[in-house]
C-alpha cells in the first residue's frame, strides 16, 4: 500500500458505502489458490457463518472448512481477518484462501451471496472504500490500477512511484503553499493591507509566481508520463518487398503479419505490443510504400504515411538487393526517418551503405536493431532523477486549470486581494480534485494559527 499522502476520510460516505460487499479478488480461470475477499460490517458474521467460528486475531493465518448455508463443507481455505481501521478499505475484511478451481470458487460466491445483508462488489469498490475511509488518495488508487496492469519494468516502476506518494507528494506541497498564501490574501481582505507586513505580502506574491513557473515545468514534460503508462508507437515503412512484415514478426516473436513475395500483400495497419527494453512499444507494420496501382493499394499507402505522421518514432526498412528503390519513396518516408535499416545483406557482398544492416531471414543484425530502437526510447523516456511525471489526462487537465488561475492571480491589480483571492482558491480546489481532498477546514486552520484570530 502506498503511503498516506493527503488522505483523509471523507463525511458523510456515498451511498451505498456502509454495505457489506464481496468478491474474487484474484484473477479469474482456474489457479492454485484464488482469493475472495469481504469487506464490511457484515464479515464479521460472514466469517462465522462459512467457517463457524470467530473470526481470529487480526492478520493471523487459520486453516477452516467451509461450509454453504445448508451444512455441507465447501472448501478447506485458508483464512485472514482484519478489522477495521487497520485493513486496506479501513473497514472490517475478511479472505479465504481456497483452491482455485471454478467450483469451489463458485461454490464460497454463491453462499456468500445467500447471506443476508451481503452483495457482489462493484468493479473497483474495494479501493474505492479505500480512498473513502483515508487509506490513500486517489492518485495512489490510479497507480494500484496501473500497477495491476503494468506489461513492461518502466510501466511497474512508473505506477509503483506513484502508488508510494511521489505525485500525490508534490500536489499536496504545491496545495499547501497555495493555502498558505490564499490564507494571507483573507487576512488583507479582513483587516486590510496596513496590518499585513509588506515584506510578507510580497513574498507571498513571489511565491505565486513561482508556484506557477514549478507547474510548468511539470507540464513542459513531453507527456513523458503518458507515453510510458501508454507505450510509444514505432511505424516500420518502407518499399514492397522490402521485408517489413518479417522484421515486424521477428521482433514481435510470432507471426503477427503475413509474409509473402507478392508486393503489396500489407493492406492495411498491422499493429503489436512490444515490451522494448522495458518500455511498452507499438509497432506498426504498413503498406509498402510505391506507386500504386489500384485504389485499395494506394489507400493502404495513404494510411501508411499518415500513421507515420503520428507514430512517435519511424523505422525506414530499405532492401539491400534493390538499393534504387529508395529515389521511389516519398520524401515524406526517406527525410522522416529515425532509423534506417538495410534487410537482405546476406545476399549481397561488401555492403557499405550507411544504417544498420540486418537479416530478417537468418537474424544477423536483428540485436543491433532493438537496441537501436531501445536508445531511442530511452532518449525520449528516461529522464533520471526529475520530479514525478504526469501520468493520466485528469492530471494534466487539473494542473492546467490551476496554473491557469496562478497565471490570473499573479496580475491582480493592486488593492484588489479579493481577485487574488479567488483565484488562488480556484487553483486550490483544482490541484485538491487530483488527490481527492479538497478541504475548506485546512484553509481555517492555517488562518487560526497564523493570525491568532479571535485571541
Amino acid at each position: 500500500m502506498g503511503k498516506k499522502v493527503g488522505a483523509r476520510p471523507r463525511a458523510p460516505p456515498a451511498s451505498g458505502m456502509t454495505e457489506t460487499i464481496f468478491a474474487l479478488s484474484s484473477a479469474p480461470g482456474r489457479a492454485g489458490v484464488a482469493v475472495i475477499r469481504v469487506s464490511g460490517d457484515g464479515a464479521r458474521a460472514a466469517f462465522a457463518a462459512l467457517t463457524g467460528r470467530a473470526p481470529p486475531a487480526p492478520r493471523r493465518l487459520v486453516l477452516a472448512r467451509l461450509h454453504d448455508p445448508a451444512g455441507d463443507v465447501i472448501d478447506q481455505a485458508v483464512c485472514l481477518w482484519f478489522a477495521a481501521p487497520a485493513s486496506f478499505t479501513g473497514e472490517d475484511i475478511c479472505e479465504f484462501h481456497v483452491h482455485g478451481g471454478r467450483a469451489v470458487i463458485e461454490a464460497v460466491l454463491a453462499a456468500l451471496g445467500r447471506m443476508t445483508g451481503l452483495r457482489p462488489a462493484r468493479p473497483g469498490e474495494f479501493t474505492r472504500r479505500a480512498v473513502e475511509h483515508g487509506k490513500f488518495d486517489l492518485t495512489a488508487a490510479e497507480a494500484l490500477a496501473d500497477l495491476i496492469a503494468a506489461e513492461t519494468e518502466q510501466q511497474r516502476l512508473l505506477a509503483l512511484r506513484q502508488q508510494e506518494g511521489g505525485l500525490a507528494e508534490l500536489y499536496e506541497r504545491w496545495r499547501r503553499q497555495l493555502t498558505r498564501a490564499l490564507a494571507w490574501a483573507e487576512a488583507v481582505i479582513d483587516f486590510g493591507e496596513d496590518e499585513v507586513p509588506e515584506s510578507i505580502w510580497a513574498e507571498v506574491c513571489d511565491g505565486v509566481r513561482g508556484l506557477a513557473y514549478e507547474m510548468q515545468q511539470h507540464l513542459d514534460d513531453g507527456q513523458r508520463g503518458e507515453r510510458i503508462r501508454d507505450g510509444l508507437t514505432i511505424a516500420v515503412l518502407g518499399p514492397p518487398n522490402a521485408g517489413k512484415s518479417s522484421l515486424v514478426n521477428v521482433l514481435a516473436r510470432r507471426e503477427v503479419a503475413i509474409v509473402a513475395p507478392t508486393a503489396g500483400t500489407t493492406r492495411d495497419l498491422i499493429e503489436v505490443r512490444l515490451d522494448l527494453s522495458g518500455y511498452a512499444v507499438t509497432l506498426v507494420d504498413t503498406a509498402g510504400l510505391r506507386q500504386a496501382g489500384e485504389e485499395i493499394e494506394a489507400e493502404g499507402i495513404r494510411r501508411a504515411l499518415a500513421r507515420a505522421r503520428t507514430a512517435d518514432l519511424r523505422l525506414l526498412l530499405l532492401d539491400a538487393t534493390a538499393p534504387q528503390a529508395v529515389d521511389l519513396l516519398p520524401d515524406e518516408a526517406r527525410n522522416s526517418a529515425d532509423i534506417v535499416v538495410w534487410n537482405k545483406v546476406d545476399l549481397v557482398s561488401g555492403w557499405g551503405m550507411p544504417g544498420l544492416a540486418i537479416s530478417a531471414q537468418t537474424g544477423q543484425g536483428v540485436a543491433e536493431v532493438v537496441e537501436a530502437l531501445a536508445d531511442k526510447v530511452r532518449s525520449r523516456l528516461d529522464k533520471p532523477g526529475e520530479a514525478p511525471v504526469l501520468t493520466r489526462a485528469r492530471h494534466r487537465r487539473a494542473v492546467e486549470e490551476a496554473m491557469s488561475a496562478l497565471g490570473r492571480a499573479v496580475v491582480v491589480p493592486e488593492g484588489a486581494p479579493e481577485l487574488m483571492a479567488e483565484d488562488l482558491r480556484l487553483a486550490s480546489r483544482a490541484l485538491g480534485q487530483i488527490t481527492g481532498t479538497v478541504d475548506v477546514e485546512e484553509l481555517l486552520d492555517v488562518i487560526f494559527r497564523d493570525f491568532c484570530i479571535g485571541k
